[in-house]
């Protein structure tokens, strides 16, 4: 099966590098790189790696004139051509044999898509534990995303959802079903990996989760679709809609307000497994982005109506239409 690798990126040098170095180390023939590159102009060193990988059809390298980690994924999906499509983050590094633990998974049919094990550099240095079967809340929906432990997991099972950093699908996901990743995911979007995890969950496909398809999330502190300031309104708006706005589109009334409620419970006072600071003031500053992320949430509820969240995807389809249309010359 050929695997078509997915890297969208945003204002990275040096580390964008290296993972691309790190892929093309793979011992396996059988795949193609398609890099979706968010950033207008790199630097002089970064700008001529790229160059001359695509010179030599290494990679295929496109660039865009907008930025939408969602929309990047759509734009490769539409370009690739292999039966498995994963997605890896740009800034990560791979194992040998990673293209193969993800590509066997695919061998039974009930196999949707497959979840890695991400290693997260900052917490490498942690004191290690293991674990053998995730508890029966981490399958549900509601509050599931609070006991997904893609770290320390060492045994392969059934999960909830995947790490947009490393995740695999069957292309039959996008074709046969339709699914898109939604592009009203904004900022860091987010929980966009977790909304088409639950669309997934739709079609009885499964989504399997692989400990031995793993690699290192490196976790820049620059660049990458996302605010560099967590803590600036725009960042926290923005993360509390797009919670909500996975709750209000996959999820029923009892589902969401479980989901909510540990929304509240966890992001705004603080409690674990968030452990956040709880002071009085930051705990009101909290509830109100979590107050504006709810109702911008409902706008984009609303706006759902004639808005089916492909913003960048019409884009690029209407560009594409255009071009077909211009006459072209022959030689």
């Amino acid at each position: 099966m050929l695997i078509s690798v997915i890297i969208p990126t945003y204002q990275r040098e040096a580390v964008l590098c290296g993972t691309i170095a790190s892929l093309l180390e793979q011992d396996d023939s059988a795949y193609e790189v398609l890099i979706i590159d968010q950033q207008p102009r790199h630097e002089a060193q970064t700008q001529r790696y790229l160059e001359e990988l695509a010179a030599i059809e290494k990679i295929r390298w496109y660039q865009v004139g907008w930025a939408s980690l969602p929309g990047a994924r759509n734009f490769g999906i539409r370009r690739s051509r292999g039966e498995i499509v994963l997605f890896l983050d740009d800034d990560v590094i791979l194992p040998a044999g990673f293209l193969a633990a993800h590509r066997r998974n695919y061998d039974r049919a009930e196999v949707g898509a497959v979840a890695g094990r991400v290693f997260d550099r900052q917490k490498l240095a942690e004191a290690e534990f293991e674990i053998q079967d995730l508890p029966l809340e981490a399958i549900d929906p509601a509050i599931g995303w609070y006991s997904v432990d893609l770290v320390h997991t060492v045994k392969a099972q059934p999960v909830l959802t995947a790490r947009g950093c490393n995740m695999s699908f069957r292309r039959e996901v996008f074709t046969k079903f339709g699914l898109r990743f939604d592009e009203r995911f904004g900022g860091s979007a987010v929980r966009e990996e977790s909304d088409i995890c639950l669309q997934l969950r739709q079609t009885n496909l499964q989504i399997w989760y692989d400990p031995i398809a793993h690699l290192i999330h490196l976790g820049e502190e620059t660049g990458g679709c996302h605010e560099l300031d967590t803590r600036s309104p725009r960042y926290q708006i923005t993360f509390y809609h797009n919670h909500f706005w996975l709750g209000i589109k996959n999820l029923t009334v009892i589902q969401c307000a479980r989901f909510f409620a540990k929304l509240f419970d966890c992001h705004v006072l603080g409690r674990p497994p968030c452990n956040k600071s709880r002071s009085p003031f930051k705990t009101i500053v909290r509830a109100g982005f979590y107050l504006i992320g709810f109702a911008i949430a409902l706008q984009t509820k609303v706006r759902s109506i004639w808005d089916d969240g492909q913003i960048y995807s019409r884009q690029d389809q209407a560009a594409d239409a255009n071009f077909s249309r211009q006459p072209h010359l022959h030689y």
